[in-house]
């Protein structure tokens, strides 16, 4: 079993704060086999009628397994899960309980109590550059590609067909069961449009008649997709300057491995990687802070930065993704500074081996790799000093 000790590393010092953890992510992220690799776990997966049966008295269940640490896979699959994850909580501190889902808890109507303050949350996201060094590949192109769910990441050639069933069996065992959605047409179309348009801004009219659904209701997918991991929402950055755009969302799949499958991409052309590489460094950020609060900013001449962090000053912070050192213009950093003088700006390019800095007519841009950039961002999606 490969350990993946980054999200180990995280779950154990967690367990540390609190009782309870709750590790949410796509279907097919690893859950399980993580979850297993802890030491000294006793595992439970709630989709075995025997496991649900025993969980009916929770109180008896949690007494018999007094300080031990323990895991309950796919907890969703209970009748009532806020119910045992609260007793446990409340009553049962010494037994330190990870309870996994596909979903986050609040997607799911079976939640009646979110456990705001009795949880810590950890979102496992699509493999990371620690992931791919813990799988002995740190090939960056064959992780764009294939993606970052472990067995589409470990498949010897392109895993085809289990890009269409994984997308079935998200319908079937995720939408159905925690939103009862109907018309399964119309939300797998927008699903795929939503991955071959990744990264694009979202207009809900373009998407409402290839999935023969009215505006609202497309609204109410993007919601769903947002909910489940499935898309994420960057949201754009302004203080509401006439020339900027204020309202506007861009929207990126989850997974480079299922844009490139939709889009129809077997193999990658040099034109191609960029794109790729915005979406894993918006990936690794959203996996080190835990959070989703990154925007992106754009002017409506068209002048557009890849990604604005919030330092802990306020101050916006610009992050451009490129392939490579050589593709980068100054030309619309140097636009968005004249109204926001201050916070810093890097460069995340694939080509940087160790960090240095420019300075463009008194503007100084760091260009960095993407694991120190990342190394240098905390919880709250601060970012610390970078090449300073």
């Amino acid at each position: 079993m490969i350990k993946r000790d980054y999200w180990l590393e995280i779950i154990e010092n967690a367990w540390k704060h609190r009782s309870l953890i709750w590790l949410s992510g796509v279907r097919r992220a690893g859950k399980t086999v993580l979850a297993q690799s802890l030491s000294n776990v006793e595992y439970f997966d709630c989709e075995l009628p025997s496991v649900r049966q025993q969980l009916e008295d929770p109180e008896s269940f949690l007494s018999g397994l007094n300080k031990k640490r323990i895991v309950l896979d796919e907890i969703h699959r209970l009748r009532n899960p806020s119910e045992i994850l609260k007793i446990a909580a409340d009553h049962f501190s010494d037994t330190k309980v990870l309870a996994t889902g596909s979903s986050t808890l609040q997607a799911s109507s079976k939640f009646k109590d979110t456990l705001t303050g009795r949880k810590t949350e950890i979102w496992l996201t699509p493999m990371i550059n620690a992931d791919m060094v813990a799988f002995n590949n740190v090939d960056i192109r064959h992780r764009l590609l294939r993606g970052g769910l472990p067995s589409f990441f470990l498949s010897s050639a392109i895993p085809e067909r289990d890009f269409q069933e994984w997308l079935d069996s998200f319908w079937s065992k995720d939408i159905q069961e925690l939103f009862r959605l109907e018309k399964q047409y119309s939300f797998k179309k927008f699903v795929e449009l939503i991955f071959t348009n990744s990264g694009s801004i979202f207009e809900a009219t373009k998407y409402a008649t290839p999935a023969e659904a009215s505006r609202v209701t497309i609204t109410n997918y993007l919601s769903v997709l947002e909910q489940t991991y499935i898309a994420y929402i960057i949201r754009p950055f302004s203080s509401r300057k006439a020339t900027e755009i204020i309202s506007a969302p861009k929207v990126y799949a989850f997974d480079t491995g299922f844009v490139c499958y939709y889009k129809g991409w077997f193999q990658l052309r040099n034109d191609d990687l960029g794109f790729l590489w915005e979406h894993f460094v918006l990936n690794e950020i959203q996996a080190k802070t835990q959070k989703r609060d990154i925007y992106y900013w754009r002017d409506k001449r068209g002048h557009e930065l890849d990604f604005i962090l919030i330092g802990k000053n306020k101050e916006p912070i610009v992050a451009e993704c490129k392939w490579s050192v050589a593709n980068f213009n100054p030309k619309n950093l140097k636009i968005f500074r004249k109204n926001y003088k201050k916070g810093q700006n890097f460069v995340i390019a694939q080509d940087v081996n160790r960090a240095f800095s420019r300075n463009y007519e008194g503007i100084k841009v760091s260009f960095v790799s993407l694991a120190d950039f990342v190394k240098n961002l905390d919880s709250s999606s601060t970012l610390l000093a970078v090449g300073k």
